[in-house]
């Protein structure tokens, strides 16, 4: 298929991981991409597609880098279809008590503040191509405990609400805006527990909390990425979509207690 033939993409985060893997998926169906990243990740990225990227590097929660980021794509391709605003940062792992404001400050800076400066400023010029879609990165720890610190769970449940606030308020553009909640997912933010669990022959329990037990692959997300920016989910609009192998279908059990065993 080649769904995004013509489509002037921007992908942030795009170095590495679910950005990486999404740029490279949009290009590969037709995009024209941008590829967005405060790391020199971006020229990498761009590098592995060749002449239908850009690379940019920018900081996705200041509003000048954002701007900059959209002239280049409107400049280099004409205009702009689709945003995929993936950028984010874990700020650890603390607890409430142990987080200063200086911390949650910036991780809401980049996790909510990006996401709602790309919706500002690319969501009129998706408009002025006849609508489109722009995709946001939230996660499972935006829908309740367990899943991500405090700093880091309140900026993807922003992220959430955001989505649908965004997907009113576009009323009438044509412009969709929908988000994606990724469960545990081999990328940058997560390498250390991959890694460390290989090193201790111990992978088989990364994820194993899930029916599917296993993480995810950034390849994966990227996959439900591409649906949602594509005219196939040209009727979804202001969801959040969970894509975590099924960990959030369920409360806390241990069924063993009750005598019940995996099949």
């Amino acid at each position: 298929m080649a769904r995004f033939t013509g489509k002037s993409v921007i992908v942030t985060g795009g170095g590495s991981g679910i950005g990486r893997a999404s740029a490279i998926a949009f290009a590969a169906e037709g995009a024209q991409v941008v590829v967005a990243d405060l790391t020199d990740g971006a020229e990498e990225t761009a590098a592995m597609i060749g002449p239908a990227a850009r690379a940019i590097r920018i900081d996705a929660g200041y509003e000048d880098d954002v701007l900059r980021m959209i002239a280049l794509a409107v400049e280099a391709h004409g205009g702009l279809d689709i945003m995929f605003a993936n950028a984010g940062i874990s700020g650890g792992m603390a607890n409430i008590f142990d987080t200063d404001v200086a911390l949650i400050t910036e991780v809401l800076r980049v996790n909510l503040i990006g996401p709602f400066l790309a919706i500002k400023h690319a969501a009129p010029r998706i408009a002025e191509r006849g609508g489109g879609a722009i995709v946001l990165t939230a996660s499972v720890a935006g829908l309740r405990s367990g899943a991500g610190s405090p700093a880091y769970s309140a900026s993807k449940a922003g992220v959430i609400n955001l989505a649908q606030v965004a997907a009113q308020q576009l009323s009438g553009s044509n412009v969709r805006v929908n988000a994606l909640l990724p469960g545990l997912t081999e990328t940058g933010m997560t390498q250390v527990v991959f890694d460390h669990a290989r090193d201790v022959g111990k992978l088989d329990r990364v994820g194993r909390l899930n029916p599917l037990r296993r993480g995810g692959s950034p390849e994966e997300l990227a996959k439900v990425a591409l649906f949602l920016a594509s005219n196939d989910a040209s009727y979804v609009n202001g969801q959040a979509i969970v894509v975590d192998g099924g960990l959030s279908s369920s409360h806390p059990v241990i069924w063993q207690e009750y005598g019940i065993t995996a099949a």
